[in-house]
């Protein structure tokens, strides 16, 4: 089995890695990041420099990973330098909006563009996106977050028609979106001060259950949006 963990270096990302890399079975981890290589050593793991953002960059790694059974894509952007998630219409900047394209959708498509060859031998295969539940245009209560949440819809919609498009040309794969909850990571730290402790998880809980999910999925569970704990979100 071979896994390709995309932010391998985030904070649920490196988790994922190491649950991966404690599989029992014969398991080979490839894992990105974009600055700084984590400290994290394993003998089935090899740590790959990445930009998902850019074509170029998503060609050359799927180069050095022609065969794989998952792919997690773990990116993503809520906050930066640039901006933050907006409280009204008013604090709208473009070129935060389209960052968040660019990372929460773009990538994924990109992804998938380059990953059909590399998921084709697989008798059962995954991609799974961390998508987030505020993508969700009926669970929209709260309104605000405009580029998170116009970016992570998108996203949803590029998990659902890759979904269908992959299961004349990838039968054996499973394409899903997953809520990963809110977890304590640098992405979610300056916007969980009034969230209670029962719905914060680390990153340790979150990824086991991601793992959980992602170990259970056969290609009849394509195009879902599913939550950490199993439950399904509707669109």
């Amino acid at each position: 089995m071979n896994i390709l963990v995309i932010g391998g270096s985030g904070g649920l990302g490196l988790e994922l890695v190491r649950l991966f890399c404690g599989f029992q079975e014969m398991v080979s981890v490839t894992a990105t990041y974009r600055t700084r290589q984590p400290t994290l050593y394993e003998k089935r793991l090899n740590w790959v420099k990445a930009d998902i953002t850019e074509e170029e960059s998503i060609v050359k790694l799927f180069e050095k990973c022609p065969d794989l059974t998952y792919i997690i894509n773990t990116v993503g952007l809520l906050h930066s330098t640039e901006g933050n998630p907006e409280k009204a219409i008013t604090q709208l900047e473009p070129d935060f909006f389209i960052d968040n394209i660019h990372v929460n959708t773009l990538s994924t498509l990109l992804i998938a563009k380059h990953a059909h060859q590399a998921l084709k031998k697989a008798p059962r295969s995954v991609l799974a996106v961390l998508s987030a539940r505020v993508g969700s245009i009926s669970d929209n209560r709260a309104g605000g977050w405009y580029s998170y949440r116009c970016s992570k819809a998108a996203l949803n919609m590029a998990v659902k028609t890759l979904s269908i498009e992959w299961k004349r040309a990838l039968p054996n794969c499973a394409v899903v979106a997953l809520h990963p909850g809110t977890v304590k990571t640098q992405l979610s730290a300056p916007f969980r001060n009034h969230i209670p402790d029962s719905k914060l998880f680390t990153p340790e809980q979150s990824a086991r259950w991601l793992v959980e999910i992602i170990s259970r999925l056969e290609s009849k569970d394509t195009g879902k949006f599913i939550a950490f704990d199993g439950s399904k979100i509707e669109w």
